[in-house]
């Protein structure tokens, strides 16, 4: 089978963007499968530094489809200037596909995002206030605007009444604000119908089209799997399955096409947002990796969250997306610590365990149980073969495969395609 899925092992900003295009080189398709403009993924390569929210990856290969599937939610301003800003800069985007099923971010999905996150107070979620959530939450609730509704005027302006009725209720009534008017969203909404009518396309028709032919197809995933609706830190979590699973869900396909499914963990641990992080280093270790690896928010900008690697939550991310491989990137941020801890299991009220808490609060109270490594302290970026790495790097990585229970692939030692060593 042709389908691989790329997903993201921990809580985000793994470095998914420059595995997908590193391995985008050899497919045919490379598909996103959830979340939308909240995530962000960085791709260095030899037309420069690219910072992409929405577009696939694989943009940067003109032989390579990209389509942003179903599972999506999409702020066509967003897409507009992203795939304006990669026109400017010589990336041909003539392959850039999305479906029709996606459904849209909408200027009331914005506002909304940043009036919920202001009334939880210090209880916030940390959300990007990009309406994300608001915009899934319409979806399921069958209030939802869909990208191919832009190309039917009326059937687009009959659902717009019907949403705006609601949202100007819950807008003016509990949030005590100016209510949305619906000439100026349905003439912004024609507006991004003429622009992206191009781009607009029934995806599923192709994907199913191209597994026929065995064309290689990557499922480009967005977050991690530790932020999951359903298996990771609820609340404190995104608004879409990131897990392989979610990706049969956003692109379309039966789970029996899958072929391969890719994990990618970073060589210790980031979070963006609230929500528990049994790991986090608040000392000068923390400040050291933060400020060595420049681990700030692709999207926001925000200061990341560091953490030791989390082996007990790598298991269990490779048990729900049931990893058949893994890859380790920034393994050399690790290159200036005289030693290195790992958390192979938790202290909860006194008893050991090695199981990933569903409860939120059960999980801020776990205490990490650490195995201390020697580090190599020793530059590792110009490395190009495994063999090549000190041992005291092979003996971590070694280390790691054997408590998540996932044999690691190929390791990262620098943001550049070339920086990559196979194992």
């Amino acid at each position: 089978m042709p389908v691989t899925a790329i997903v993201g092992g921990q809580w985000g900003d793994e470095g998914k963007g420059k595995v997908v295009d590193m391995l985008a080189q050899e497919a045919d398709y490379v598909v996103r499968f959830s979340g939308g403009d909240n995530a962000g993924h960085t791709v260095i390569n030899p037309m420069g530094e690219f910072k992409l929210h929405i577009i696939p990856s694989g943009v940067f290969y003109p032989g390579v489809k990209c389509i942003i599937g179903n599972g999506v939610v999409i702020n066509p301003d967003v897409f507009i200037r992203e795939r304006n800003e990669l026109i400017s800069r010589g990336v041909n985007v003539s392959n850039v596909f999305i479906s029709d099923r996606a459904h849209l971010v909408l200027p009331y999905h914005i506002l909304l995002d940043g009036l919920e996150e202001e009334a939880r107070g210090n209880k916030s979620l940390g959300t990007t206030r990009r309406g994300i959530g608001p915009a899934f939450v319409d979806k399921y609730a069958r209030m939802g605007i869909r990208v191919g509704d832009l190309l039917l005027p009326e059937y687009l302006r009959e659902r717009l009444e019907y949403v705006l009725e609601c949202k100007n209720q819950l807008l003016t009534k509990v949030y005590d604000a100016t209510p949305i008017s619906l000439d100026e969203i349905y003439e912004t909404c024609l507006k991004w119908g003429k622009e992206l009518a191009p781009n607009i396309k029934e995806t599923t028709h192709i994907i199913e089209e191209a597994i026929s032919q065995d064309k290689k197809i990557i499922m480009e995933g967005a977050q991690g799997a530790l932020l999951d609706p359903d298996f990771g830190t609820y609340p404190y979590g995104t608004s879409s399955s990131p897990l392989a699973a979610g990706g049969c869900l956003g692109i379309g396909i039966g789970p029996a096409s899958v072929s391969a499914t890719l994990g990618v963990f970073k060589a210790y641990s980031t979070r963006v947002g609230g929500g528990p992080m049994p790991t986090e280093l608040l000392d000068e270790t923390g400040d050291t990796i933060r400020d060595e690896a420049h681990e700030y928010g692709t999207t926001t900008g925000r200061p990341r969250r560091i953490g030791w690697f989390d082996a007990v939550a790598g298991k269990f991310s490779c048990q729900i997306n049931g990893m058949t491989t893994a890859i380790m990137t920034r393994l050399d941020i690790m290159d200036i610590l005289p030693t290195i801890s790992i958390c192979t299991a938790y202290e909860l009220n006194g008893k050991i365990i090695k199981y990933f808490p569903a409860n939120s609060g059960e999980l801020a109270k776990c205490k990490p149980v650490y195995e201390e490594m020697p580090g190599w302290l020793c530059s590792t970026k110009e490395v190009r073969n495994y063999e090549d790495l000190p041992n005291e790097a092979k003996d971590y990585i070694c280390r790691i495969e054997e408590l998540i229970g996932c044999r690691m692939s190929a390791v990262c030692i620098g943001p550049s395609r070339e920086q990559t060593i196979y194992k």
